[in-house]
């Protein structure tokens, strides 16, 4: 198995120490959750580069909280500790190879550049 538990005793080690991180926030009762769960685990086998993490949103209400999760599954990609991509609603699997393949794409620098003007604006 290429996935982890995500709870929030390893939420900032995993996002700091990981260069891409993707988090699937999901719960043992919801249906689509339980479609998504598998195309999750075989993506993992797929990108070893990438650490591929769950979060059950019934144990960790806090981590979810502070996502603002108000909809599962929910899907949330970081690089390089910035977060990129958050979307509810089950991926299909092409879907989910399309997102990670842009993310793994993108010139950081230039990321870090837009995060910094826009930060720069609202102050």
């Amino acid at each position: 198995m290429a996935t982890h538990e995500l709870t929030a005793a390893n939420l900032e080690s995993t996002i700091n120490d990981n260069d891409m991180v993707i988090i699937d926030f999901w719960a043992p009762w919801c249906a689509p959750c339980k479609m998504f769960g598998p195309i999750f685990e075989k993506a993992s086998e797929k990108y070893p580069d990438v650490k591929f993490m769950k979060c059950n949103t019934e144990v960790e209400q806090e981590v979810a909280g502070s996502f603002g999760i108000r909809s599962i599954p929910t899907t949330a990609i970081f690089r390089e500790q910035a977060l990129l991509f958050m979307q509810p609603g089950a991926l299909p699997e092409a879907a989910l190879h399309d997102v990670l393949g842009q993310v793994k794409a993108l010139d950081m620098d230039e990321v870090r550049r837009k995060i910094a003007e826009h930060e720069k604006e609202g102050k």
